[in-house]
């Protein structure tokens, strides 16, 4: 049994990461869920997670958000120290959403006919609030979750955001269908493969 540890921004990311740990063959269980919000957190414990990795694989996930690029951030937190090989820091381009719209099949399942998928979410400046506008033209009951409108036409992720799409993710999403149409999702999936085969126990 390959145990694997997760390191994650929110409940969103987390529901992510679960949901790539399922979908390996071989076996494996998460043994540590560590979560605080927002990427400050495990960006200062990045040497706890090094410390980690001598003994397990550990999956920290981040959104890139506004930096130009994964090489940015990757210099950002960790410099020109390499990482261990059980230490996978993958990061989201440009947010975790962008991997949840890259499911088109399931995102229809969640958001219906109304709107336009995009068809590379990772290029999406902001696809968080892709995701939201989509939920405008959603049933009532998730647009109501997902979405709140505020004056002068701004949108928020409503107070179910959280608990809507963690519960979407764990169901209806599938990873293999949003790597097709996210090259980040797809980088960080092989890289998971990898090290739960090369270095399992």
């Amino acid at each position: 049994m390959t145990p694997i540890a997760i390191a994650t921004e929110d409940e969103l990311s987390e529901a992510v990461a679960l949901r790539l740990v399922a979908e390996l063959t071989g076996p494996c269980c998460v043994t540590h869920r560590l979560r605080k919000n927002g990427f400050g957190y495990l960006r200062s414990k990045m040497d706890s997670w090094r410390e980690m990795a001598a003994h397990q694989v550990v999956l920290v996930l981040t959104d890139l958000d506004q930096l130009a690029c994964p090489l940015a951030l990757l210099d950002s937190w960790v410099g020109k120290v390499r990482l261990p090989q059980r230490l996978l820091l993958r990061i989201a381009v440009r947010e975790v959403e962008a991997w949840a719209l890259a499911d088109h099949e399931a995102m229809r399942t969640l958001v219906g006919p109304k709107g336009t998928l995009p068809p590379l979410p990772d290029g999406l400046p902001n696809p968080k609030l892709a995701l939201l506008k989509l939920a405008k033209g959603a049933p009532r009951v998730v647009r109501d979750d997902l979405l709140r409108e505020l004056p002068g036409s701004g949108l928020a992720q409503g107070l179910g955001y959280n608990a809507r799409l963690v519960s979407w993710v764990m169901n209806d999403w599938d990873p293999q269908r949003a790597a097709e149409r996210s090259p980040s999702l797809a980088r960080a999936r092989k890289r998971l493969r990898e090290a739960t085969a090369l270095l399992g126990p």
